[in-house]
């Protein structure tokens, strides 16, 4: 079996922007990915459920920065539109099949921003909201929106990196925020990104700063409070980490996240109902500044993207036991930033 990966990236050393290969799950390996789509700095993809690529776009003048829809439904991608505005693009972007609605994240600015989806698969600017705030490490001079996506319970879920703040907002039909709870890390932790178990009631907010992930309870009201939290390094590890991205399996059963400084993923059993972690492993990602990683379809694989030195890392997954094994390195992805598998 043949399973599509586009590879989202910049573009400010030869890379062309989103390159798309193909994982063999029979022979085990990925041929060197061609350009797909040339967009500058497309370093964040969504796919919706119609076959609309949403992807992070700079424009050509490098002015402004947005969201840029392309309908992969034919032979070759068909541009839609996008929408930019002056300054730098967005970090992160996400799809509400539900509502129709397309978020991004802001990094620079501090914004959340929200686009409504129209028929042929095209956005518009449906609002905004703009954070305030600061942190005591110098990354944190200002508001850092990192992280704009559902909860199980369909709300809005904000990470920022900058002020330490995890932010929940309902979100209605036509795309307006209004928000319900807010909470509070240690100052320095640096939210980035979070996920939730299956269950619905726990997740596991990664801290880009603290190179930690806390786990907290969801609420019903849309707040979290802390349970407990784990180092994503090992204690003798002084030089300089960014944790970046997280994810879980399926089952609940296993949590993943990737570190760029110390370039591994670091595994986690899930237990005690999701409230407790086990460390299982960690393992290179064979190449420099690992910002993302993704689980195939199956989950018997998982892709890796170095940004640093342009290669991808892929890796075989025991399913059991969580545990990853390396089985193919130095695959070719200039600039590369984001993975996804365009299978549902």
């Amino acid at each position: 079996m043949k399973e599509e990966i586009l590879f989202g990236g910049y573009t400010r050393n030869g890379g062309k922007g989103i390159y798309r290969g193909e994982l063999d799950t029979d022979t085990e390996s990925i041929e060197r990915p061609e350009v797909y789509i040339e967009v500058p700095q497309a370093t964040y993809l969504a796919l919706s459920k119609q076959n609309i690529l949403y992807t992070v776009c700079k424009s050509e003048d490098g002015k402004e920065g947005g969201i840029a829809a392309y309908d992969l439904n034919g032979d070759t991608p068909k541009f839609l539109n996008a929408v930019t505005a002056v300054g730098a693009p967005p970090a992160y972007v996400a799809v509400d099949e539900q509502r129709q609605l397309v978020y991004a994240a802001n990094y620079h600015k501090g914004e959340v921003l929200v686009y409504r989806i129209a028929t042929d698969g095209s956005i518009s600017l449906a609002s905004t909201d703009t954070h305030v705030g600061n942190g005591p490490r110098p990354e944190q001079d200002s508001a850092h929106v990192h992280y704009t996506d559902l909860t199980p319970d369909q709300r809005l879920v904000v990470c920022d990196l900058g002020t330490d703040e995890v932010v929940t907002y309902d979100v209605s039909a036509e795309g307006n925020l209004t928000k319900v709870a807010t909470y509070r890390t240690e100052p320095g932790f640096g939210p980035r990104h979070i996920v939730f178990n299956p269950n619905g009631k726990i997740a596991y907010l990664l801290g880009e700063l603290s190179s930690d992930v806390q786990i907290l309870n969801y609420q019903q009201d849309g707040s979290f409070n802390l349970i407990t939290s784990y180092s994503l390094i090992p204690e003798n590890y002084t030089e300089h980490n960014g944790s970046a991205a997280i994810r879980i399996s399926s089952d609940g059963q296993f949590l993943y996240a990737s570190n760029r400084g110390h370039n591994s993923i670091v595994v986690f059993a899930i237990t005690a109902s999701g409230r407790d972690l086990q460390l299982i492993q960690r393992i290179s990602t064979e190449g420099d500044f690992p910002r993302d990683f993704a689980l195939d379809p199956t989950e018997k694989f998982v892709v890796c993207s170095n940004q640093n030195t342009n290669n991808s890392t892929l890796y075989r997954r025991n399913a059991e036991r969580g545990t990853l094994t390396k089985i193919q390195q130095d695959i070719v992805t200039p600039e590369s930033v984001c993975v996804i598998f365009t299978q549902a």
